[in-house]
């Protein structure tokens, strides 16, 4: 997330939805090795976030939205011509990936899951 700052001050919004994306994917990526789990695809993580976390309530509805929202926002700030996220998208997502991100620490400490 520290990259997230230094693009959002240089106002470099797309790649920052893309760093956005990545610290949270990562931080998926770290329950699934938690958990002997092994997703091929970033769309298999998306899905097995769901069916693993987020059905199970472990990590409520809330997050899995936004999860599969900056999934999307990723994929088409990374592949579409003709979109430019603002800096009011983009502030808006910093604090939220914060909270994610925190989450997933939270469960990653814990030894029941």
């Amino acid at each position: 997330m520290d990259e997230v700052n230094i693009l959002a001050q240089n106002k470099l919004w797309n790649t920052a939805i893309n760093r956005i994306y990545y610290a949270c994917y990562y931080a998926v990526n770290a329950l699934f090795v938690k958990h002997g789990l092994s997703p091929h695809t970033h769309s298999g993580v998306r899905q097995m976030f769901g069916l693993h976390f987020i059905k199970t309530g472990l990590i409520d509805k809330e997050k899995g939205r936004f999860f599969s929202d900056i999934y999307d926002k990723r994929q088409t700030g990374d592949y579409d011509d003709f979109i430019s996220y603002t800096e009011e998208d983009i502030l808006s997502l910093i604090p939220i990936a914060k909270t994610f991100i925190a989450k997933i620490e939270e469960l990653l400490k814990t030894d029941d899951i």
